[in-house]
């Protein structure tokens, strides 16, 4: 593996759609993460809110299997790309990057993140 750039002990992780080039979502990773991503072939992040490491889809059951893992000319920031099931944001639509600056919805919504997490706006 290279010699990966953590800041803070985190990287960032762009995920990317891995048929449609979609960007789903960002998040962040540690070394144990990103060693776990690679092992089990499902994305693995650490929430800075909940300071703890999380497998996508472990409460909603939305994973994201990884094909490919990119690394920037840095090595300070990552590409997983996946084939995801379900939806990516926690809000319940399919990319975390459904709304213009403006706040115009362009996304879908997949989900009721009330009935999947059991409390709103997760």
């Amino acid at each position: 593996m290279l010699d990966l750039t953590f800041s803070n002990n985190l990287i960032p992780v762009i995920v990317q759609d891995e048929k449609t080039k979609d960007v789903l979502m960002m998040a962040y990773a540690n070394e144990e993460a990103v060693r776990l991503t690679q092992e089990t072939g499902f994305a693995h992040y650490f929430s800075r809110s909940r300071q703890k490491l999380w497998k996508k889809g472990e409460e909603s059951g939305h994973f994201q299997k990884v094909s490919r893992v990119l690394v920037d000319c840095d090595e300070d920031c990552l590409i997983y790309e996946v084939e995801q099931e379900g939806a990516a944001c926690h809000l319940g639509y399919r990319s975390c990057f459904f709304r213009t600056l403006e706040g115009t919805i362009i996304g879908t919504k997949v989900f009721d993140p009330e009935k999947v997490y059991k409390k709103p706006g997760h």
